[in-house]
């Protein structure tokens, strides 16, 4: 099991930019898909990011060309720089190691508005 802490979220204007970070602990990190899930209010949690071991990427159609994931293996570390942010974008953002159904970190809350 991988023990997963979000941070770097917050209140943003719309077209701003946020960067979050996700720090791992415990399992085998370095070997398994991570990646950014966000759960809107009355909104299931949806995976927008993922990037395997290998660093093949994956976005939701909502958030490419406006979000980067990227990950620090040796420092265990997932990153999820977002760009041009929209009041659609504001959810909990959780990060994931393992896919949905893997581990789960706490959330950390995003909100876009003026």
């Amino acid at each position: 099991q991988v023990q997963l802490v979000e941070s770097g979220g917050g209140l943003v204007q719309p077209g701003g930019s946020l960067r979050l970070s996700c720090a791992a602990s415990g399992g085998v990190f370095d070997i398994l898909a991570v990646g950014w899930g966000r759960q809107a209010p009355g909104k299931q949690r949806e995976l927008v990011a993922t990037i395997t071991n290998s660093g093949s990427i994956n976005y939701v159609d909502s958030v490419k060309g406006r979000f980067a994931i990227s990950r620090d293996n040796a420092k265990n570390m997932v990153y999820l720089q977002m760009n041009s942010l929209k009041p659609e974008d504001t959810a909990v953002y959780y990060c994931n190691a393992g896919g949905v159904a893997g581990d789960w970190g706490r959330g950390t809350q995003v909100t876009v508005s003026s």
